[in-house]
């Protein structure tokens, strides 16, 4: 811009750069509105409610050794609190109990009524944190006694279990930690830190670095070459992908070691989902840095991409923490289906069944994303 030098005066300058701000609504965007917009997922998510909702799985199909009905006990407690007993989406039961608070808010428990294989798929997925049922005579709490919000709900419950209003003894709990792989939160955490890292590993070494080739007049030069474009992007995604194996390998080398994290599911369907990850976010890539020449456009498109998935799919903490409308939303997002690819592998078991649709979306989009992004790609 030519008025700072034209123009001498203090004020004068100041004006110039007001206007330059004015002009541009991506500074506008990005200094404004999108903050604004972290803030409001971010306080959606870990703002605290007045009224609390804790998922609780409920096996009720134990059987006691003397041959009583199963789950007796937790039968009661329904029971003696007037528990408002309803049919989930999938067909199942499900109770629910609001214990009223005052000072700290309503907390209702929702007790969801499943057998074992389905609450460990569950609690492998951050979907709940407490697994409850009665055998021998005892109410038994399954949870990670790591896991502080497991902590809590185990405390409240135990309370409750306790109060005069249930009608059996119920003070012979018997806790069993879950301490397995599979239903730690580092077991969570490391395929979504592995997700995350192939989005802002591809993000940011193709998009951003084509962006500031072309700013700094580097493409143009390319372009007297008798270079194809489609090779020189290939040559960018390939060197990149290569990358996220290395660093991903490292990750779990890394852990694996620390933590004694496991892939209990099929390897030929982890890089098969993983690659499909990476073909999905290269093909974003290429297209949103195939016409901008300003790095701080560049900047806020990526950031634009990124930073929702980042906060939104899973990563760090359940999705499942947002309400229930945005669920199927999130879900559908590629970081997500990365991020849930990966995790189902590492901790559910899953094979070539379970991530074959997944890993075609992912790959179909990228494809379709790098073919457009072609079509429009400019070198100067």
């Amino acid at each position: 811009m030519n008025s700072p030098i034209r123009y001498k005066q203090l004020v004068q300058l100041i004006l110039a750069h007001a206007r330059q701000i004015i002009r541009e609504p991506g500074v506008l965007f990005w200094g404004i509105i999108f903050p604004i917009l972290m803030s409001l997922g971010l306080g959606i998510a870990f703002t605290k409610k007045a009224d609390v909702t804790r998922d609780v799985a409920w096996i009720s199909t134990w059987q006691s050794p003397s041959g009583t009905e199963p789950g007796s006990l937790i039968s009661a407690f329904m029971e003696s609190n007037h528990a408002i007993k309803e049919s989930d989406k999938d067909g199942s039961v499900l109770y629910r109990i609001t214990i009223p608070d005052d000072k700290l808010g309503n907390t209702t428990f929702t007790f969801r009524t499943m057998n074992w294989q389905k609450a460990m798929v569950l609690l492998k997925r951050g979907n709940l944190t407490m697994i409850i049922g009665e055998r021998y005579g005892q109410i038994e709490y399954h949870f990670d006694p790591l896991n502080p919000d497991a902590q809590l709900i185990y405390l409240k419950l135990s309370n409750l279990f306790q109060h005069p209003s249930v009608l059996q003894q119920t003070s012979n709990t018997s806790i069993k930690p879950l301490t397995v792989t599979g239903t730690r939160y580092v077991d969570f955490l490391v395929p979504g830190l592995i997700a995350m890292g192939v989005m802002m590993s591809i993000m940011w070494g193709v998009s951003y670095e084509i962006i500031d080739n072309r700013a700094k007049k580097l493409l143009r030069r390319m372009v007297a070459t008798p270079m194809k474009k489609s090779h020189y992007l290939i040559a960018l995604i390939t060197v990149r992908v290569g990358m996220n194996f290395v660093e991903s390998g490292l990750l779990f080398l890394f852990t694996w070691i620390a933590f004694g994290i496991k892939v209990q599911g099929s390897v030929p369907a982890l890089i098969t989902i993983f690659m499909a990850g990476n073909i999905a976010f290269a093909g974003i890539a290429i297209f949103m840095s195939s016409h901008t020449a300003k790095t701080e456009i560049g900047n806020g498109l990526i950031n634009l991409v990124s930073m929702p998935m980042m906060v939104l799919s899973g990563i760090f903490f359940s999705y499942h923490n947002f309400p229930e409308w945005s669920s199927s939303i999130i879900q559908k997002f590629p970081l997500t289906m990365l991020a849930d690819g990966i995790r189902s592998v590492f901790i559910e078991g899953a094979g070539f069944a379970e991530i074959a649709v997944p890993a075609l979306i992912l790959a179909s989009t990228g494809i379709i994303f790098f073919l457009a992004g072609l079509k429009i790609f400019r070198w100067h």
